[in-house]
């Protein structure tokens, strides 16, 4: 053994190859951590004291090579300022360059996943072998970063500037049969002959066969391109780059720039410039929200699965009560997943409608090649119509999905409450109805929870999963696994009205209506709204959703809520209601929604909802775009603290995701309560105190306050 240590050891194999294999001690999978990085400092160190190697392979003992930096850490380290960042990308570009740089080929096999770091470590070394299960890419720019170990220093060397900016600005992971093509990898082989033919080619480079001087000396210089060259392909990268990432992300603009400074670079002052680039990204918002969500994104798996490990028994087979466009999506996503399910209707047109649903998504899959037609008949056969409860008797767990009306639910729930086993797991969609009410009409309510799915079901990740008064934790813990199965986010709430994401989104609705009525205009509103970074404005967004399904949720909230959701005036939203205009649903709402001459659907807004809203506005007057983003967000920012106050969701990060998932809230900002640490607490009470005028949904709770004083925020 040349080297041993808790990620690394280095042993002599046959023929002069010696063998590097990473396998981080007490984990799953191998990451880049302060501590594996010095151990590859050692390693390589070590390799100088032993006479007569001939080639080295990178190899990993884990079902992945490496899955990149240790995300955990990033936190702490950018908390240290740009000197510790720059120092951390220092000694990690100095190991890779010292591996670069050894007097014999190298070769990485390529196991799994070898993404960031894990990937610019094999870009470091002469060949790389790649399994044909196993994928490959930089995602850094998906955490508001760059690659910072090398990787817009060698990977467009390798596969040329084009190809090399599409990956790193699309972070994307890639396929084998990609990477091949591309020249990122020297050959794709079956997991089983991995290892073999990563020591042959080593050993053949070592004999002479394969040349890997020249292709060293060829990806450590400058690029080659002639200067014209050079800027046709980065006017082009950086106009792609500039349209599909926008203003609100950096990152991909900032690595397609290094990559360009550096193109007549040779390695050690290419790397010098990406460093300086990661430092310029590193501590931005944007950065801290979207490495935010993926910290929070994890103790979220790690929460679900703790949740499903606790169930008793696995959902196997499951129901959907209420077929239509809601039941036919939850119906393909449970067959798309692989869990059988029963879909039940009253009527023949109600299942027709659910299938042509499930057969739609389903022709998608295969029109974009993610599935063949062998495996579209087989998820459509998991899919069981019926009128009738007899195959509904056999299931694990029951979703009702009917219409959205208390006394409907509860006359649904009993009756399928008697067909189904006494252990069998009944939940309800309902978007606003409380639980605990619904749980009246059950002999068995310990049983029951909330399972809300969002709209469209294929398309939104998140699930709320809500607690009763009565319901058990094994009722919650194999509703959380169904939803795992589904490859949903669940998220446990407990029950009040609206639960937790339409509790917090109709707030923002609430400060939506009260500009209109004070004479904003819902067009400006949407423009400001949407540069702040939502997908949709308000408006646009009440369409979608349905105008009358606005207005309900909208009447439960108050009801819920009186003192501060009840708004005292006709809302712009009931006026819409009141002239049939439901949106998308029939085409009118707040726009009028056409299809252009491309057949590409358009939202066009006329003087005939101005009218109708006349008689209940105030005249027409400009707000600044601080006061609509003040006037539109405190609302939801005072309701998420309540949730929080209130133990309706049990943290910071579960309540962020569940708008980034739910709603689509501008992932760079990071979640509602990420956005109020980086603006201050200090700053957001100020900003509502400026607005308690218009009601109590302005004023800021009393834990706010104290964050103010204690200048505290929610994520340390």
């Amino acid at each position: 053994m040349i080297f041993q240590g808790n990620a690394i050891k280095v042993s002599q194999q046959a023929d002069g190859i010696v063998e590097l294999q990473f396998d981080l001690a007490g984990e799953s999978i191998n990451k880049f951590n302060v501590a594996t990085l010095e151990e590859l400092a050692q390693a390589v160190a070590a390799l100088g004291t032993v006479a007569g190697i001939r080639g080295l392979v990178l190899t990993s003992a884990k079902p992945v090579f490496i899955v990149g930096a240790d995300i955990t850490e990033f936190t702490g380290l950018f908390a240290l300022g740009d000197d510790a960042i720059a120092g951390y990308l220092d000694r990690a570009n100095a190991i890779f360059s010292q591996i670069e740089d050894l007097p014999y080929p190298t070769v990485a096999a390529i196991n799994g996943y070898a993404l960031g770091g894990g990937l610019e470590v094999c870009l470091a070394c002469d060949f790389r072998v790649m399994s044909d299960a196993a994928k490959i890419g930089l995602p850094e720019t998906k955490l508001g970063i760059i690659p910072g170990f090398g990787g817009t220093v060698r990977l467009p060397r390798l596969i040329g500037v084009d190809h090399a900016i599409e990956w790193i600005a699309g972070a994307g992971e890639q396929k084998p049969s990609t990477a091949l093509e591309l020249g990122a990898v020297d050959a794709v082989v079956t997991g089983d002959l991995l290892r073999e033919a990563a020591f042959d080619l080593c050993s053949k480079a070592a004999s002479g066969v394969f040349d890997y001087k020249t292709r060293r000396a060829d990806k450590t210089g400058a690029l080659a391109l002639n200067d014209i060259e050079m800027m046709m392909a980065f006017t082009t990268g950086k106009s792609v780059v500039a349209a599909q990432a926008g203003k609100h992300f950096p990152a991909p603009m900032a690595a397609v720039n290094a990559m360009e400074k550096a193109g007549k670079c040779g390695r050690l002052a290419a790397l010098k410039i990406e460093t300086s680039a990661f430092l310029s990204v590193a501590r931005t918002p944007q950065a801290q929200a979207l490495i935010g969500i993926f910290l929070n994104d994890q103790l979220l798996a790690k929460t679900a699965k703790g949740w499903e490990k606790k169930a008793s028994k696995k959902v196997a087979h499951a129901a959907v009560l209420g077929a239509g466009i809601m039941g036919g999506g939850i119906a393909y996503q449970s067959a798309y997943k692989g869990t059988p399910i029963v879909m039940k209707d009253i009527a023949q047109a109600g299942l027709d409608l659910g299938l042509a649903e499930a057969n739609k998504l389903l022709t998608k899959q295969v029109e974009k090649g993610r599935m063949k037609p062998a495996a579209m008949g087989e998820t459509l056969n998991r899919i069981v119509p019926t009128l009738t409860y007899d195959p509904v008797r056999s299931v694990d767990i029951v979703v009702e999905a009917v219409v959205e009306n208390p006394k409907v639910k509860q006359a649904v729930l009993s009756e399928v409450e008697k067909y189904v086993s006494d252990d069998a797991i009944i939940t309800s969609n309902t978007s606003t109805i409380s639980i605990s009410y619904l749980a009246d009409s059950l002999q068995r309510p310990q049983n029951f929870c909330g399972m809300h799915f969002f709209n469209p079901v294929h398309a939104m990740p998140l699930v709320e999963v809500i607690r009763g008064k009565k319901t058990s934790d094994e009722a919650i813990a194999r509703t959380v696994a169904y939803a795992n199965a589904m490859g949903k986010k669940a998220i446990v709430v407990n029950d009040c009205p609206g639960f937790l994401v339409n509790r917090v989104l109709f707030p923002y609705f609430a400060g939506f209506v009260q500009l209109v009525k004070d004479g904003a205009d819902f067009q400006q509103i949407d423009s400001v709204m949407e540069k702040w970074g939502w997908p949709m404005g308000p408006a646009f967004l009440c369409d979608v959703v349905g105008i009358d399904t606005c207005v309900h949720a909208a009447h439960v909230l108050a009801e819920g809520f009186p003192d501060r959701m009840a708004p005292g005036f006709k809302t712009a939203l009931e006026v819409m209601y009141d002239n049939k205009r439901l949106g998308q649903k029939n085409n009118v709402g707040f726009y009028s929604h056409e299809k252009d001459k491309r057949g590409k659907p358009v939202k066009v807004a006329t003087d005939e909802v101005y009218a109708l809203l006349a008689p209940h506005v105030s005249a027409r007057k400009e707000y600044s775009e601080e006061e609509i983003i003040a006037r539109m967000m405190v609302p939801m920012c005072t309701e998420m603290a309540r949730c929080l106050d209130e133990n309706i969701v049990e943290s910071a990060a579960e309540a962020d995701l569940s708008l980034i998932y739910g709603l689509g809230f501008p992932v760079f900002r990071g979640g509602v309560c990420r956005w109020m640490d980086a603006i201050g607490m200090k700053v957001f009470v100020d900003m509502a105190d400026r607005h308690t005028a218009l009601g109590k949904l302005y004023e800021p709770t009393a834990s706010q306050r104290a964050m103010a004083a204690a200048d505290q925020k929610y994520f340390a």
